[in-house]
């Protein structure tokens, strides 16, 4: 929902452990998305390539948050954004398992 997305990453006392790219297998396809591991919940977004880019050809111009890993920089500067693709899995219910690569 957008109003309750807007107050996912605003605690103050959240720490972020990682973040970065990943392909995820859905039934019959592959998803580029986007992870970010908080200390409390995992944030699964999916990556989206803005047709139109912003100013021309110039996107140095764009004011990018300087906490973000460079590689998601560069990705929003070219126009890229990412999406809350489903609900935030608090790490408490989460379960990870090891699978044999595609």
């Amino acid at each position: 929902r957008e109003n309750s997305s807007e107050n996912i990453l605003s605690s103050a006392n959240r720490l972020l452990l990682h973040e970065g790219r990943l392909m995820l297998a859905e039934s019959t396809r592959l998803l580029d998305v986007y992870l970010f591991l908080f200390e409390d919940f995992l944030l699964i977004t999916k990556i989206k390539r803005n047709k139109k880019k912003y100013g021309g050809s110039d996107t140095s111009s764009i004011p990018v948050c300087p906490s973000l890993t460079p590689e998601l920089q560069s990705f929003i500067r070219e126009g890229g954004f990412c999406t809350v693709l489903d609900q935030p899995i608090p790490l408490d219910r989460l379960i990870l398992k090891n699978v044999e690569p595609i």
